[in-house]
């Protein structure tokens, strides 16, 4: 292929030559009539004085401006009326033709006057015409699209050989499934004759669908380096503007550009901007979307075997999108891109901590672990606030504290070291991250515990971090545990205090979370049976408060009753196993919390050995190296701050 020329002159927009030709017309027109050259100008009674004083040397008329010559070698200009001869002007102030005779010349330059006048009046009104018969040319899909009319050129950035991402399939880790669907694209957009032989018709488009952060676009970048194809890339709003029409000419622009680059790639980011469900909505649809859209499934239709023009495009919200643009012979290929699973985390922190200095005792498998529900946008920002924590620190390599600290940082927010807990909050935390701690440890069902803090953070006034493993499924069990798990704050504080506070707030949000999953979505109710209430999440198109059709009830005020009940009897038996756990290892608990008084914070290690510890005589345990207040004279507890958020990748509950 021959190197085409790189043509680096600057390219000047329309706009700008429009507003340099209307500077240079007024700037001439200014300077032909004396404002910014010539003599002085004076009026003509002012002239009038000068010839009866017989100070005036020469008179020189052109057309209707004059030019004033005193004796003393003064000149100045003025300009009489065109309606009067020079002779009528004058005789108005007195002066007569004999007065004038003697001083008198005359210049005809009548013919260039007439031509700069038609010049000066004509010229702007064909020039506004030539600016908006282009205008409106280009609003049609034509020029260019930093002319001031250029609304129906498409806005979609080609990535050529001189800007083509870099980006390999080696670079993206985690989504190995939808990294082979998408390599059978660019070996066809490489080797096309392969699939023509066989008769086999590449799919026109590839819908990539999956959590925000999963690495769409990161494989659409990827599928560009990988294929060497002109790349079109343009986001779904990018369609749309405030005139009608405007989103439909720029389709057509775009898919004519791809067309004629082809074999190429148009990728839509974020499609669902303009592909929802047409006629959705009160009071019908939006009808520049719309025929965005319609625009949209036309093009596509139109692709036959040998365009060679493939549309990729990426979508979180795939369940509003219209039916069809998901038919057959559009969007054919569905790829899912989920979150990554343990593998796939380890791979993905492998990629993103290329080129930077890792040490020794960092483990990617370990990291992988406690990611749990991580994204690989995610683990991006971990590892991103773990070099952060090392640059603050005046280290060179990001350790293992540094990723702790860092996974802290984003799932439970900064530590607010500016909070000074009282003795009776403190307390009282501790006891509340105890609960939670013991009830999982004696529970089969739960996690492992891999820290428990009372450090403030975020929202939080302190938190129990489990190490979630990778599940597909879950059983009643699981749920059951895991709601005991989360009473297990409020549990203790209603053991040891004989009172509860706030702290157990986000415990019972969860809580509730849970049970009523179990009842209305999973079939875990032997009352309610088979059926599933309320699956649905209401119309994305016309809100969730506009009544109980689009809230997703779908069950009667009976069956209500009875999912409240069933409910409530899931979260008062967890509740109870839960007090039953802390009353059983009533010494237990006290170690822990006077422990986690002292120390403030312990990881897995320090945990298990504390309650595999044995207790000393007549039930009471072997007091830690500081001890902390007895449990017979504990003291009311204040209410700690607003319960904490539970994080998603790594389980922690209470504050």
């Amino acid at each position: 292929m021959d190197e085409q020329p790189n043509d680096n002159r600057p390219h000047i927009p329309t706009w700008v030559w429009i507003l340099t030709i209307f500077a240079v017309i007024l700037g001439l027109q200014l300077w032909l009539s004396g404002r910014f050259s010539g003599p002085e100008q004076i009026s003509l009674q002012e002239v009038a004085d000068f010839i009866r004083a017989d100070e005036v040397e020469q008179l020189v008329v052109n057309g209707d401006r004059l030019q004033v010559t005193l004796d003393d070698g003064r000149t100045f200009g003025a300009v009489k009326s065109t309606s009067d001869s020079l002779i009528e002007t004058f005789q108005y102030y007195g002066i007569s033709a004999e007065d004038l005779n003697d001083r008198l010349a005359v210049q005809d330059n009548s013919t260039w006057n007439t031509l700069l006048s038609l010049a000066f009046t004509i010229g702007p009104v064909l020039l506004l015409l030539w600016i908006f018969t282009r205008g409106f040319r280009q609003m049609q899909g034509g020029g260019g699209g930093n002319n001031i009319f250029g609304f129906g050129r498409s806005r979609a950035r080609n990535l050529t050989d001189a800007n083509r991402p870099t980006v390999t399939f080696d670079d993206v880790a985690g989504v190995e499934e939808a990294k082979l669907e998408l390599a059978e694209v660019v070996q066809f957009l490489r080797e096309p004759e392969k699939f023509v032989q066989v008769g086999a018709r590449i799919p026109k488009g590839v819908l990539m669908v999956g959590p925000p952060g999963t690495g769409k676009t990161l494989l659409a970048r990827a599928v560009a380096g990988e294929a060497g194809v002109p790349f079109f890339h343009i986001s779904g709003s990018e369609f749309v503007e405030m005139f009608v029409g405007v989103g439909a000419s720029r389709v057509r622009d775009l898919f004519e550009k791809a067309k004629q680059a082809a074999p190429s790639i148009v990728f839509v980011d974020e499609i669902d901007a303009v592909g929802r469900q047409r006629g959705a909505g009160l009071g019908g649809g939006h009808d520049e979307r719309e025929q965005t859209l319609n625009q949209i499934l036309v093009e596509m239709d139109g692709f036959d075997n040998e365009t060679n023009v493939i549309v990729i495009a990426a979508t979180n919200r795939a369940d509003i999108l219209d039916p069809a643009l998901l038919r057959p012979g559009r969007f054919d290929r569905k790829v899912f891109v989920d979150l990554p699973d343990v593998a796939g985390r380890e791979k993905i922190l492998a990629v993103h901590a290329r080129g930077k200095p890792i040490a020794s005792d960092v483990s990617f498998k370990d990291i992988s672990r406690l990611t749990a529900g991580f994204s690989g946008a995610d683990l991006e920002n971990l590892i991103n606030e773990a070099a952060i924590f090392a640059a603050r620190r005046s280290k060179r390599t990001i350790g293992l504290l540094e990723f702790q600290d860092a996974f802290d940082r984003v799932v439970m927010g900064p530590e607010r070291q500016s909070r000074v807990m009282s003795e009776d909050d403190k307390m009282t935390v501790a006891y509340h991250e105890a609960g939670h701690a013991v009830v999982s440890f004696f529970l089969t069902n739960t996690d492992p515990v891999q820290k428990i803090t009372i450090v403030p953070r975020g929202r939080a006034g302190g938190y129990v971090m489990s190490l979630p493993e990778d599940r597909a499924v879950h059983s009643r069990e699981f749920f059951e545990d895991q709601i005991a798990m989360a009473l297990g704050g409020r549990a203790a504080e209603e053991h040891f205090f004989g009172r509860v506070t706030t702290g157990a707030g986000g415990d019972l949000q969860q809580a509730t979370r849970l049970a009523r999953a179990m009842v209305m979505e999973y079939g875990m109710s032997d009352r309610l049976g088979l059926p599933t209430y309320g699956g649905g999440s209401g119309s994305p198109f016309v809100g969730r408060e506009m009544g109980w059709f689009s809230s997703g009830r779908d069950y009667s005020e009976e069956a209500a009753q009875i999912i409240d009940a069933e409910v409530k009897r899931i979260l008062e038996e967890a509740y109870t196993r839960a007090k039953t756990i802390i009353s059983q290892n009533h010494d237990q608990m006290v170690h822990l919390a006077t422990t986690l008084i002292d120390v403030e914070t312990l990881d897995r290690a320090a945990f298990e050995k504390l309650m595999n510890a044995p207790s000393a005589a007549n039930g009471q345990v072997s007091p830690p190296s500081t001890p902390g207040a007895p449990v017979a004279n504990l003291p009311p507890a204040a209410a700690p701050q607003q319960p904490s958020p539970t994080p998603r990748p790594a389980q922690a509950l209470g504050d």
